[in-house]
């Protein structure tokens, strides 16, 4: 008579590889003084000396945004891609950095319109006087968003997206497997890569403590290190009175890789 194994059975005695590690980490990037109407407000009054608040002001500084990427791209012969409706962005950019050449740089600006949490200005009337004055709100908007797909020698592949309208927001893509990857070549440990993750390594203790090595200060510096070297909607004055991105972690996933030893192991689960 044959006894089942159970789960705990294959994956007690039959794993030879196993390891955590972050996955894909998608961050959101803000600037915290104008995530609110009165901050908005703030800013164009007090901070860059309007004589009243509207969200028309920043036209200007969206256009010269818009205008600063394409010069970027332009400068560095980096194509410019328009996503049609329904394409995957990862596979169009995949194809572009299987020929870029250098260890580090953006290879490709891509260009989609999407829907993202913003701020207008409409017209509200004093009860007493009858007066009109501009009011600022939140609202959604359809507006081009900017995605600059990079590799970091550290970091490997990755996207920094910018909202072309106020205020801005942005988004930072990347995995961590690749990181991971990167820190273990730089260690001379040896392993197998898969597209995304391990197949197995020379030293598995070593590599787990590297994956643990990940922090927030090295996602942080990171992300600044590409904000100091791409377009950025804000002057430095607007950074120096406070006006500067945040992190938080929008979507975090976190991967265990158990590689078991033969495939009849694996078939026992189905």
């Amino acid at each position: 008579m044959s006894v089942p194994l159970s789960a705990a059975d294959v994956l007690g005695d039959h794993v030879v590889f196993e390891l955590e590690c972050i996955d894909r980490v998608y961050c959101n990037a803000y600037v915290r003084k104008l995530t609110y109407p009165g901050g908005v407000a703030s800013f164009f009054t007090r901070h860059r000396g309007a004589s009243f608040a509207s969200t028309c002001l920043a036209d200007p500084i969206s256009k010269q945004f818009v205008v600063s990427i394409h010069r970027f791209a332009n400068e560095r012969a980096i194509p410019v891609v328009r996503f049609e409706k329904g394409q995957r962005k990862d596979d169009v950019a995949l194809a572009q950095l299987a020929r870029f050449e250098a260890d580090e740089g953006i290879y490709m600006v891509g260009v989609a319109q999407e829907k993202i949490s913003t701020f207008r200005t409409e017209k509200r009337r004093n009860p007493e006087t009858g007066a009109r004055y501009p009011w600022i709100v939140r609202a959604s908007a359809l507006v081009n968003q900017y995605y600059l797909y990079g590799l970091d020698v550290d970091f490997g592949p990755f996207f920094l997206k910018f909202s072309s309208y106020f205020p801005y927001g942005a988004k930072l893509c990347f995995n961590g497997h690749h990181w991971a990857q990167r820190q273990a070549r730089a260690a001379g440990i040896a392993f197998t890569a898969l597209d995304n993750g391990f197949l197995d390594c020379d030293h598995p203790a070593a590599l787990q403590r590297i994956c643990a090595r990940l922090s927030a200060a090295k996602i942080d510096a990171f992300f600044r290190k590409w904000l100091a070297r791409l377009p950025h909607p804000f002057t430095a004055a607007d950074r120096r009175a406070g006006y500067r991105y945040e992190l938080s972690v929008l979507q975090a996933e976190f991967s265990l890789t158990q590689v078991l030893d033969r495939p009849h192991s694996g078939r026992v689960f189905f």
